[in-house]
């Protein structure tokens, strides 16, 4: 006959732990495949407690499928069947859950950004503020596009600081553009054909082969998207960055703008999505027009982003539809659940109707400056400046840097390593792998000390020219 103790059975209720003894038994081989259980009735007089508590233990095991019932013959233990499962426990720290990120002495590739650069004690008054103010709306289920107040303080913005005029209806607000371009390729189409600019941001088109649909690689020439390849691949809707192209710095001119709202003039399934992932941060001269502004087709989808104004862990992202589209998109989308919360679209709003926002970019870009005259200055004055040239060094947060060696793209990356330092090559960002050695450099500051920028240009230097 079965026999536990019940001395020491802790928060546990009798059942509960009868239940577990059965259970460590079964499990550890005590009790075979096909053993008869005690009655209830038995059961329970040995153990000296109630049938009720062995009726309610047995049950458990019976729901979890330990043990099997046959009518007037009793309980039984089941076949676990264990032997395929009896090998070592799974080591849960061989597992990658989190990313471990490398330590580098400089890294050129990373966007992140530098606490000190946040405005922490604006956003947390602003966050005290909210909490005060908008109790209420903050236990409030934000409409599918955003809330209003946000969706009419990035209008005003965009009023102001890129002459768009639209309207707060057209703005959706979402959690990172990435999620933006799912809602878009269901709201356009799986049946379409997609394009990405070549050389061109890579994980656009990783988005969008996620999402099954077909992507070609549009080829770019001094002027940005070539309208001959988008007319050979048979696209539908091109992707592309107008106002400053990553990573070459392309900016379209008018021209070609004109010619790439033509062309999708002339189907109603051609759009264009522009991405105007860092318009804020023009160093010399006013922003470039976006081409958002020019269309009176309405073929234009804008998409913007807060993550790199201010801070790459803020995913907050918009993009503003064509009239006719927003219907389409609340008729077929409006299911969908903003994917942003109601505590950071309050304070977001509140930041930049305040004028806080607008002075955050005036400072940063300030700062973004400095940056970048420190860096061209230790460039300047190291010993191998004669064999580099810069370009694209006023449109945003990164340029080229053109190096003449005989060396391979791959070993310069490979070579920078051993020195602590994180680079990328142009060469890196073409789907053409004929363009494997092209000897540029993409240099991108915004997250480098200014402490260790002469240090790392020396690093660099040594890894290139040694």
């Amino acid at each position: 006959m079965l026999t536990y103790s019940f001395a020491d059975i802790g928060s546990d209720t009798l059942y509960e732990h009868l239940y577990k003894c059965i259970k460590n038994d079964i499990l550890q081989g005590v009790l075979p495949p096909g053993d008869k259980l005690p009655s209830k009735r038995t059961f329970a007089k040995n153990l000296n407690i109630s049938t009720i508590t062995i009726e309610n233990a047995y049950a458990q095991l019976l729901a979890e499928g330990y043990i099997y019932s046959i009518p007037k013959k009793g309980y039984f233990v089941a076949d676990l069947n264990r032997k395929n499962q009896d090998t070592a426990p799974i080591r849960t720290e061989n597992i990658a859950t989190v990313a471990n990120p490398d330590i580098y002495f400089a890294d050129f590739i990373s966007n992140q950004t530098n606490p000190d650069n946040f405005p922490f004690s604006v956003w947390t008054k602003l966050m005290r503020e909210i909490i005060l103010d908008k109790s209420r709306e903050l236990m409030t289920n934000s409409p599918c596009g955003g809330i209003m107040e946000l969706r009419c303080a990035i209008a005003g913005h965009l009023r102001e600081f890129r002459n768009m005029s639209v309207s707060s209806e057209q703005i959706i607000i979402g959690a990172g553009t990435e999620y933006l371009y799912g809602l878009l390729i269901q709201l356009l189409g799986h049946n379409r054909i997609y394009g990405v600019e070549d050389p061109g941001y890579r994980k656009v088109a990783q988005i969008y082969r996620s999402n099954q649909v077909a992507c070609h690689y549009i080829p770019l020439d001094e002027n940005g998207v070539t309208i001959d390849s988008l007319e050979t691949n048979n696209i539908d809707i091109i992707h592309t960055s107008v106002s400053h192209h990553y990573p070459t710095g392309i900016i379209t001119p008018i021209s070609r703008r004109y010619e790439l709202l033509g062309w999708a003039a002339k189907s109603e399934t051609r759009y264009i999505i522009e991405d105007d992932y860092d318009s804020e941060f023009r160093l010399m001269g006013k922003p470039i027009p976006s081409l958002q502004s020019i269309d009176v087709m309405e073929k234009v989808i804008y998409m913007n982003t807060f993550t790199k104004s201010l801070a790459s862990t803020i995913r907050v992202s918009y993009m503003i539809l064509p009239n006719h589209l927003l219907h389409k998109f609340y008729e077929t989308l409006s299911f969908y659940s903003c994917t942003v919360s109601n505590f950071e679209q309050y304070t977001l709003a509140r930041f930049i109707k305040e004028g806080y926002f607008e002075k955050h970019i005036n400072r940063m870009r300030n700062y973004y400056r400095g940056q970048r005259d420190l860096i061209m200055q230790c460039i300047q004055d190291n010993p191998n400046a004669v064999k580099i040239r810069i370009t694209e060094e006023d449109s945003g947060l990164h340029f080229l840097m053109h190096i003449s060696t005989d060396k391979t793209d791959k070993a310069i990356v490979q070579e920078a390593l051993h020195q602590g330092i994180r680079i990328s090559c142009l060469s890196d960002y073409y789907h053409n792998e004929t363009k494997e050695n092209l000897h540029t450099l993409i240099i991108n500051y915004s997250n480098l000390p200014p402490t260790i920028m002469k240090e790392a240009i020396t690093r660099l230097c040594e890894a290139i020219f040694r």
